[in-house]
């Protein structure tokens, strides 16, 4: 059993940075191979950058009729998954805005295609508020919509659109999105049709240290009762361009290291806790795998959704192979499924 609720706010209001680390790399090298840190090479899809939802986080979205809105052809999606597998890719994470004029149809063909011409490739796609989303304008139940995609060539679903999973903060940033009671139920529903998710944070938008922990509280119940987790990853609110970024302070590494070891002692039933290098940096990703984490995320091929709120880091394998080996660990290839990786040298 991990830490309780009360255990965790008070580690939230501790200086104890490196104590908390020990404790959640302990319990890091229990639950995983302590040799080994993995990483992923796959690429980041944009299908359309139209929404509806407004989020003040936001820098990526364009309104319905924006000039610079766009939906990408079919030929467009097919060139850059021939780009990720010349450098080795397995995967592809395909999101976009919530577009109202998008039915089930749309999305059905587009999965079909991909798995027609690239069956090869793992499809992880679509945040629960798009889900949601293609469910309401089809017509659908969220459960009906999830067995359509799956059958389409749906691999797994990403945790995106969870942000802090409690809907006072929620409110405030994100008031249009769905609550975080459907985000808890699609991700339900996935589990119940045999799928794997992954389970997210994003933090540092306003939020007190109780909400983070009222979402890491939801995220264990689900994961006790389905098992349906492959991974949990947090990641710092990038401020830059947006409306929320005007009015808080932008989070520090210091916290950053801290929310992540605290996930780890936290969510005790679930096997793998990813290090994000995207907004905190490469250095402060490397240092992540000392405190909890077995997993330094992908090398993101293309991302467009930080990109847009001002955060320029950029990698790639040789240099996530290199901070995980400088760290003293292995590096192995694996895939969306955290499963059959490479230790190739």
């Amino acid at each position: 059993m991990g830490i309780t609720q009360e255990e965790a706010l008070e580690l939230f209001h501790s200086d104890d940075l490196i104590g908390i680390g020990m404790a959640a790399n302990e319990v890091r090298r229990a639950k995983t191979d302590p040799r080994v840190a993995t990483y992923q090479i796959d690429r980041n899809i944009n299908y359309t950058n139209f929404c509806t939802e407004y989020c003040s986080f936001c820098a990526f979205y364009r309104p319905l009729g924006a000039k610079d809105g766009y939906i990408l052809p079919l030929e467009s999606i097919y060139e850059k998954i021939e780009e990720m597998i010349e450098l080795g890719g397995t995967g592809v994470l395909m999101q976009g805005g919530l577009h109202p004029d998008l039915r089930i149809g749309f999305y059905e063909n587009m999965l079909r295609s991909i798995k027609q011409k690239f069956p090869q490739i793992h499809l992880h796609c679509f945040s629960a508020p798009e889900i949601g989303c293609i469910a309401e304008v089809s017509g659908l139940s969220v459960r009906d919509t999830i067995a359509r995609l799956r059958d389409a060539g749906l691999d797994s679903i990403p945790g995106g659109g969870a942000e802090i999973l409690d809907d006072e903060i929620r409110a405030k940033i994100s008031r249009l999105k769905c609550r975080s009671d459907e985000w808890v139920s699609m991700h339900r529903d996935a589990h119940a049709l045999g799928m794997r998710t992954t389970a997210t944070m994003m933090f540092g938008c306003g939020e007190e240290y109780r909400h983070r922990v009222n979402h890491l509280e939801t995220i264990r119940r689900i994961q006790e009762d389905t098992g349906g987790f492959t991974a949990f990853i947090p990641w710092i609110f990038a401020p830059e361009n947006t409306p929320l970024g005007k009015k808080i302070p932008e989070a520090t590494a210091f916290d950053y290291l801290k929310t992540l070891a605290i996930s780890r002692l936290y969510l005790d039933n679930i096997d793998h806790i990813q290090s994000s290098w995207l907004t905190p940096g490469i250095k402060i990703c490397q240092v992540g795998l000392q405190f909890g984490a077995d997993d330094v995320g992908s090398i993101l091929i293309e991302e467009n959704v930080v990109y847009a709120a001002g955060v320029r880091n950029r990698t790639n394998e040789a240099e996530l192979r290199r901070i995980i080996s400088d760290a003293g660990y292995i590096p192995a290839q694996r895939d969306t499924l955290y499963r059959s990786y490479s230790l190739k040298q």
